[in-house]
């Protein structure tokens, strides 16, 4: 049997298992900034959609804002890994990641003969946001969480790939800048999502020898960071994938975006390439 043969045999219940089920993707990293990475993930989505699937995009851009405010002079500052946003930052997040990010996104889909549309958190408000309370008293600016999302407004895109910036709108109509992977884990709870995928510049969660983890339950999941296995900067991803899994979503998956087609290797094989987490049974 050749290798084409075997992928494509292999494809066939994954494809056939999630035919009009709801896939949100958090998209981000190297995947964002590599051309040929940026090539194989527009690829991977248009697939999904071809295959009957239903593909959402949740992107972040932090590395892209950083890189204007710095040409503007204003010097980045983070707060436990917030990114302070005061209005002027504000103004850069809504023109990079709306303006800039999200219409690149859109047009990559394109290319690869999707149809994609962007949902930047202009006119029908899809993410409703409220500031992020902070500890110490430390004021943040313009870093909201998410309040609710209003599932019309996907639901409305879904004959296309939605292209989701992270971006609400709070009941005092300002805009809040919210983190990307929190944004993606609220709608893939919302819409009870089959899968939500995190793209990552790591291969995944790793065990004390460094060994990649997955086929892990919530409840394992909490004994690695009770033990300390988990900690650091990967707590707020973790935190995100448990949430959704605890909330009605399937399954996440954490998984290497530094991989080409990273995301069709997870949904349509048996191995993957990354980590996946589950309810407790």
């Amino acid at each position: 049997m050749s290798e084409i043969t075997r992928v494509l045999i292999e494809a066939l219940p994954y494809i056939q298992k999630f035919k009009d089920k709801t896939i949100v993707i958090k998209y981000g990293g190297n995947a964002m900034i590599d051309e040929k990475l940026k090539s194989s993930f527009a690829r991977d989505v248009v697939l999904m959609k071809s295959v009957g699937m239903n593909p959402i995009v949740v992107h972040g851009g932090g590395p892209q804002i950083g890189k204007t405010l710095e040409k503007i002079g204003k010097k980045s500052e983070f707060i436990g890994g917030m990114r302070v946003t005061d209005s002027e930052t504000m103004d850069v997040v809504k023109k990079v990641l709306g303006d800039v990010v999200n219409k690149e996104i859109v047009d990559l889909i394109h290319q690869h003969g999707g149809h994609a549309i962007g949902l930047v958190g202009k006119g029908k408000c899809l993410v409703s946001a409220k500031k992020l309370p902070t500890p110490e008293g430390v004021d943040l600016g313009f870093v909201g969480e998410v309040d609710s999302i209003d599932t019309s407004v996907i639901d409305a895109s879904l004959n296309a790939i939605p292209v989701i910036a992270p971006i609400g709108t709070g009941a005092d109509e300002c805009f809040y800048n919210i983190n990307a992977d929190l944004v993606a884990g609220s709608i893939a709870e919302t819409l009870d999502a089959e899968k939500l995928i995190l793209l990552t510049n790591t291969i995944g969660l790793l065990d004390g020898e460094g060994e990649l983890l997955t086929g892990l339950s919530a409840k394992k999941v909490d004994e690695l960071i009770a033990d300390g296995t988990i900690y650091g900067g990967m707590l707020p991803k973790i935190g995100c994938a448990l949430s959704a899994v605890r909330n009605g979503v399937k399954s996440t998956h954490i998984i290497d975006g530094r991989v080409s087609h990273a995301v069709l290797l997870e949904v349509f094989t048996d191995g993957g390439v990354g980590t996946l987490i589950t309810a407790d049974e």
